[in-house]
């Protein structure tokens, strides 16, 4: 049996495989091209090709593939083979520098919001060598970024991409203010945990609904749903332990350090969690782990469903991004350190993190922002649709006192705030929040908003770009004074400021709570319900200010990213709609009619001969009114669907689906449900809730 260090990255071109493989020269070339982002030379690339060429041909490739992510939510991947024409018909196996760093793919088919026209067909894959290329299923997968014939980007990794290299330059020279001079590079990382459902083939393929959407749209609640919390933690079953067990081999193959897995709370979801790794090989990572665990639930005749809220009632699916900076030298720079001047710059990366997660609430809004996501977000088990920050007890009380000039209290001892007697408090010396959108857990900030099906580049993006533009704003401040007596005291003049604009952003109790709807009105913080409240904030002359002035986005590529989410939104809630009306109007209807049917041809036996049944006619009557209901709702949703087909305006149309068709919705599933809860379960033709997540 292989051991699982043997077994890890066995299908990766990794460090060790470089040195390996590449000679000295060439693997200095291609380390400062991976640090420092230098441009590799013709030459040099082709020996670097040649050399992931024979290595992939070893681990049994044929061809190789530009793979990116693309605006559509998914990976993307066009697979070319190393064949190359030899002499007298034969054949050789040829790869070059060339096909390597550049390729090209149509990029007419991929969402653009108007950034290119459908006969507009050019765009082109450029190589990431910041992450790993790898082997998988016979080919050799090439990490890239996606951009246009005219160089607008098109795809989610090269703002990332952009926004790490934002906040390094800013955080390295704002690092030096507290006398960090051998830091050259500072790297956002990010653990993507992973929520997930394993539900049954046989059942999931007698589910239109779920076959296309990858949500349940009619389902009444089963009589057991995690009333009784026994499945949180427990006990493995035999079918979803073996499925575990393949995907963690699956997983470290790749790299990926698949660390924790668990039953979550709601029937049949379960958590993936990795290590900590850096934001743009997280998220390469994270993207590939999805696709993994949906291929290694077929194997085991089951289906992964990641889809935020798969069956209504029951808890959905989020995915945890622990976000954080570390330095190229090893600190953790949300670690509060074990002396005053760490603490000082502890304390005011916090408050720069404060002060941006307040400006910039919208923006961590609208980065796990889907139609997916809304059915989840404050829905009594996630974080809700309102931006907080949680710090715990004694961090915040740190903070009060820098506020207040006062002193803070331990229970060993005092602290004066003089800034030199800044405390070291412990990691862990406060609760978790798990109602808190972004929570701080020690040397971390858990962002808990984030979708189970999302890609987590938006997120990390948006957040590494707030965070460089407050780093930045405070080093403007603070360099004037960086070698005077005098530092410390404008260090602490400035937290004391910015807490006292931003502490509204700070809630350590529950976000849960109604009362928590109220009081964040009171403090005048942003509540955007849904996808189609928070994106148009997208372009608001803010948030466009910071994504151009650290080169994120321009003008044109963010007003197309906020059509491309509006569109989508559209056509998930289209595609739902007309599911809903195709499997009521071909399986719910006529089978709530049949027996119907059946039941009033009984009663009319039984009066013939002087039986009268009350318990038949009453449900008779009941199931009579339901499917008249149930009708009227199948062609007002029809209508509804025909009518937001006509507006042009991306914007209006999105509203009209939400406004409209979702309510609408609503309702044809309140009474689809209802129906189902009055119907013996050998009519109904679809599985309940009850068939399908206890099942496994």
């Amino acid at each position: 049996m292989t051991s699982i260090p043997e077994l890890f990255g066995c299908s990766v071109f990794n460090e060790t495989v470089m040195k390996n493989k590449l000679p000295k020269n060439v693997y200095k070339d291609l380390r400062r091209t991976m640090e420092k982002g230098e441009p590799l030379d013709i030459t040099t690339a082709d020996v670097v090709a040649n050399a992931i060429k024979d290595w992939a041909l070893e681990h049994g490739a044929t061809h190789y593939t530009h793979w990116f992510q693309p605006m559509t939510g998914s990976t993307a991947e066009k697979h070319d083979s190393f064949i190359a024409p030899g002499p007298n018909g034969t054949a050789l196996m040829e790869f070059s520098g060339k096909a390597l760093i550049k390729g090209e793919p149509d990029a007419s088919s991929f969402p653009s919001g108007g950034l290119r026209q459908t006969s507009s067909a050019r765009g082109y894959t450029a190589w990431d060598p910041t992450s790993y290329c790898f082997v998988k299923e016979g080919s050799l997968y090439i990490p890239t970024v996606f951009v246009s014939y005219t160089g607008e980007t098109l795809d989610k990794k090269t703002p990332l991409l952009r926004s790490m290299d934002a906040l390094s330059k800013v955080a390295v020279r704002f690092l030096k203010l507290f006398g960090n001079e051998n830091v050259t590079r500072v790297t956002s990382t990010v653990g993507a945990e992973q929520e997930y459902f394993l539900i049954d083939k046989n059942k999931f393929d007698r589910r239109e609904d779920l076959v296309l959407t990858g949500r349940t749209l009619f389902g009444a609640k089963p009589p057991k749903g995690q009333d009784l919390d026994d499945q949180y933690f427990a006990n493995l079953k035999p079918r979803i332990a073996a499925y575990m067990a393949e995907l963690d081999e699956e997983l470290w193959k790749l790299g990926i350090y698949s660390k924790t897995k668990h039953n979550e709370v709601a029937p049949a979801q379960h958590e993936m969690a990795p290590i900590f790794t850096t934001s743009n090989l997280g998220t390469d990572q994270n993207e590939l782990a999805m696709e993994i665990m949906e291929k290694v639930a077929l194997r085991h005749g089951l289906v992964c469903l990641l889809h935020e809220k798969p069956f209504e009632g029951v808890n959905g699916s989020g995915k945890h991004n622990n976000w954080s900076m570390s330095t190229n030298d090893g600190q953790n720079l949300l670690d509060p350190g074990d002396t005053p001047m760490e603490n000082l710059q502890f304390l005011t990366i916090l408050c720069a993190l404060i002060k941006g997660v307040d400006e910039y609430a919208d923006l961590m809004r609208l980065s796990a922002a889907s139609a997916g996501n809304d059915h989840r977000l404050g829905a009594d088990e996630a974080p809700p649709a309102i931006i907080s920050m949680f710090l715990g007890e004694e961090l915040d009380a740190v903070l009060k006192a820098i506020e207040e000039d006062g002193v803070y209290k331990t229970k060993a001892k005092n602290f004066e705030i003089g800034v030199n007697a800044l405390p070291s408090f412990p990691k862990d010396s406060t609760d978790r929040n798990r109602t808190s959108p972004f929570a701080f857990t020690g040397n971390r900030f858990e962002f808990r908003m984030v979708g189970s099906s999302d890609n987590i580049a938006c997120p990390n993006t948006l957040l590494n770009t707030i965070v460089a533009e407050e780093l930045s704003q405070f080093t403007e401040i603070l360099e004037p004074h960086k070698d005077e007596p005098h530092f410390e005291d404008e260090v602490k003049n400035l937290l004391k400021d910015v807490l006292k604009k931003h502490r509204r952003i700070i809630f350590n109790g529950d976000g849960y709570s109604p009362e928590w709807v109220k009081e964040a009105e009171r403090r005048g913080l942003p509540n955007y319900p849904s996808t189609v409240d928070c994106m148009p904030h997208y372009t608001d002359e803010k948030n466009l200010r910071i994504l151009r002035k650290f080169g994120i986005y321009n003008r044109e590529e963010l007003t197309a990213r906020t059509e491309i989410h509006l569109e989508k939104y559209s056509k998930t809630r289209r595609i739902e709609a007309r599911t809903m009306v195709e499997m009521a109007r071909k399986q719910l209807l006529p089978a709530s009619l049949d027996y119907l049917d059946k039941l009033c041809t009984a009663i009319a036996c039984k009066k013939s001969v002087g039986i009268i049944s009350k318990a038949e006619e009453q449900i008779a009557a009941k199931l009579n009114d339901l499917c008249d209901r149930f009708y009227e709702s199948i062609e007002r949703l029809e209508k509804q669907v025909a009518s937001a087909s006509e507006i042009d305006d991306v914007l209006k149309q999105a509203e009209f689906y939400h406004d409209y068709v979702l309510a609408e919705m609503d309702i044809m599933r309140s009474i689809a449900d209802e129906i189902e809860l009055n119907m013996p379960l050998s009519y109904w033709p679809i599985p309940t809730y009850s068939e399908i997540i206890y099942n496994v």
